[in-house]
């Protein structure tokens, strides 16, 4: 059986620690694409409700 296949194999436990940081990547590229877009929303309906509430008496 090959090494890398063994549960206890060390190649095995530094991958695990790369796929920790690169899960951390994507989680936070994530995170900074969902900022940008309430950002950018955010502003846009705002003056959106802005302005309903205005059209009130």
């Amino acid at each position: 059986m090959p090494p890398e296949l063994l549960p206890d194999s060390p190649r095995r436990e530094r991958d695990r620690g790369g796929t920790a940081a690169e899960y951390a990547l994507v989680a936070s590229l994530i995170a900074v694409v969902i900022a940008a877009a309430v950002g950018t929303l955010g502003t846009e309906v705002l003056g959106l409700f802005q302005a309903a509430a205005d059209g009130f008496p």
